[in-house]
């Protein structure tokens, strides 16, 4: 049975912005932490692609990829995800090829399959209403993945992913990534912090589906979890209030910049609004090191994972960094 101790840790960005803030001290602290979990021994930083929100500077995922791995040594960089329905497969292709050509061996490609936001934005992402469904990945994924191998008969190439490809990942937040990711033996990643429910249905298909292939001999799971770990749990608990209150925003279709514990503090939630957020917060692991340590043990042992991806979304940037200092020092990584 798997331990802490046994899996490597990771870091899941999304460049939050406070509120009184802006996009641009948000992209230098995602900077910031990146050259700080590094030093930590935190294994890869991923950055996450969302559009027309107010709180994530993270939209323009390739760029900062760029940014973080230029500001960086060893730690892996890459993408968590790259919304794959958002994005011309050619487009990706170069892009990824390019990062793995200017950071070879330090770039990761992940890829999902969900458009990361609602109907009207996606369509200005696109612009085009052509291939909105999700329904048409797999053929997506797999022109992605070809463009990476020379191919004399064919007519257009992405030039630099040619030699440079990174490794894929798959995300999922359900099974259909989870089948594909197992059929095609790929790593896969999966989305625990907003999906818990359907965690260990979803990690069971991947290994049952799991194929052995020139990437991977054997399963390999990666789970994305939400973590706030301050001294005590009640300051844990305070530095978590802005999360539930801006996840309540967002359900309502009102997305805010993230706001401060005071300000989460002080709003007025009703009955059925606290339910909302306690079933949403409910697989957070926030607390003291002890009670997270205990959250990260037993999520371990339930599920196997590979590995953590530790994503921590606090109103302040020096408490985010803190957070990230206490987990590591859970499970020492070398340094």
């Amino acid at each position: 049975m798997k331990s802490l101790s046994d899996v490597r840790l990771s870091v899941l960005d999304l460049a939050p912005i406070p509120g009184g803030a802006d996009a641009g001290a948000a992209l230098r602290n995602s900077i910031r932490l990146a050259q700080h979990t590094e030093r930590l021994g935190y294994h890869r930083y991923w950055v996450a692609e969302h559009h027309n929100m107010p709180g994530i500077a993270s939209s323009a995922t390739v760029v900062l990829i760029g940014h973080v791995a230029a500001a960086t040594e060893k730690i892996r960089v890459g993408s968590g995800g790259i919304m794959l329905p958002n994005h011309a497969p050619l487009i990706v292709a170069e892009q990824f090829g390019m990062l793995e050509a200017f950071h070879p061996g330090r770039i990761d490609l992940g890829i999902g399959r969900a458009p990361g936001t609602d109907q009207r934005t996606a369509l200005a992402v696109r612009g085009s209403r052509v291939a909105l469904s999700a329904d048409d990945f797999p053929q997506q994924l797999s022109e992605l993945m070809a463009y990476f191998e020379p191919d004399e008969q064919r007519a257009v190439n992405a030039v630099p992913a040619v030699g440079h490809k990174p490794p894929f990942w798959l995300l999922g937040s359900s099974g259909f990534s989870a089948q594909l990711a197992g059929a095609l033996g790929l790593p896969f990643a999966f989305a625990h912090h907003f999906s818990a429910r359907n965690t260990l249905p979803a990690v069971e298909l991947y290994r049952r589906s799991f194929r052995p292939s020139e990437t991977l001999a054997e399963p390999y799971v990666m789970l994305g979890v939400a973590v706030t770990c301050a001294e005590t749990d009640e300051r844990a608990d305070w530095l978590a209030g802005p999360s539930a209150l801006t996840f309540l925003s967002l359900r309502r279709g009102r997305p805010i910049p993230l706001p401060s514990p005071e300000e989460a503090a002080e709003y007025p939630f009703t009955e059925l609004e606290r339910e909302i957020v306690a079933e949403r917060m409910d697989s957070n692991i926030i607390g003291s090191p002890e009670t997270v340590r205990k959250g990260l043990e037993k999520l371990v042992s339930d599920t196997g994972a590979d590995e953590l991806m530790v994503t921590t979304m606090v109103h302040g940037h020096e408490d985010r960094l803190r957070s990230y200092d206490l987990v590591a020092e859970l499970s020492p990584r070398p340094s």
